[in-house]
């Protein structure tokens, strides 16, 4: 098989599954793990695709973010996002409105939250098994269902928000620049900014990889919290009030 072809078929697995491991390229081309691992590395130098450990995804458009589905957020750089979760939950204090942002990183939060006492109020409806399993007071603002993210926006999700006051948010983002913290979908922006409004202390719970990176929409900017992540950045973050995660 030419490389041509390997590559026309790496590309369709990858736009229909948003991630391939080398084993399944591997079985899915008959070729060796050399072969694979050449083929992607190959590929990334051309901006088709971007190697993670042990296979690849779907590169970004222009240098723009795309939005992905939760599954497959999920199984994304899930050792730093539990580490950046597990540091971001010491902030949390007994007694306390908190709201937590729809998200995997927020999700890897919940089970650190346990005997709290707090309130939560979220959009995430991927959160709500997770809190209800450790019987955490839970909120859960009414909209409209994006199945995509299993989150909730919408005019009347901003509406509730609108409703409270939080002492602090645990936020996450698709990408972060020096222009601010963006999202790939304006609805969710929307439910993003309100809550940074309504809030007195705001955590962004974002993953290195996600640095330097500009998705669709700016919904904060970067002096507006304060940033927990898995590794040291730039120095042209300095500015910000920024933590690595330990």
């Amino acid at each position: 098989m030419l490389n041509v072809e390997r590559e026309s078929m790496i590309l369709k697995f990858l736009k229909e599954k948003e991630s391939i491991k080398i084993t399944e390229i591997v079985t899915l081309l008959g070729i060796s793990e050399a072969t694979a691992r050449r083929d992607l590395i190959s590929m990334e130098k051309r901006g088709l695709l971007k190697r993670v450990h042990g296979g690849a995804i779907l590169n970004t458009v222009n240098g723009v973010v795309e939005d992905f589905n939760i599954q497959y957020r999920k199984k994304l750089n899930w050792t730093e996002k539990e580490k950046i979760a597990k540091f971001a939950s010491k902030y949390v204090k007994p007694n306390t409105t908190i709201f937590i942002d729809a998200g995997t990183s927020t999700l890897a939060m919940i089970k650190y939250l346990k005997n709290k006492s707090i309130k939560v109020v979220t959009n995430g409806l991927n959160l709500i098994e997770e809190l209800s399993k450790y019987s955490i007071e839970t909120y859960l603002i009414g909209g409209k269902i994006k199945n995509k993210t299993s989150c909730i926006v919408g005019f009347s999700a901003v509406e509730y928000v609108k409703q409270f006051n939080f002492d602090m948010a645990f936020m996450g983002a698709n990408a972060f620049d020096l222009e601010g913290y963006s999202t790939p979908d304006p609805e969710e922006a929307m439910i993003k900014k309100a809550v940074v409004e309504r809030s007195e202390r705001i955590f962004f719970l974002c993953d290195s990889s996600k640095a330097d990176k500009k998705s669709f929409v700016y919904f904060s900017s970067l002096l507006s919290g304060h940033l927990i992540t898995d590794k040291k950045l730039m120095s042209k973050y300095n500015k910000i009030n920024v933590e690595v995660a330990k």
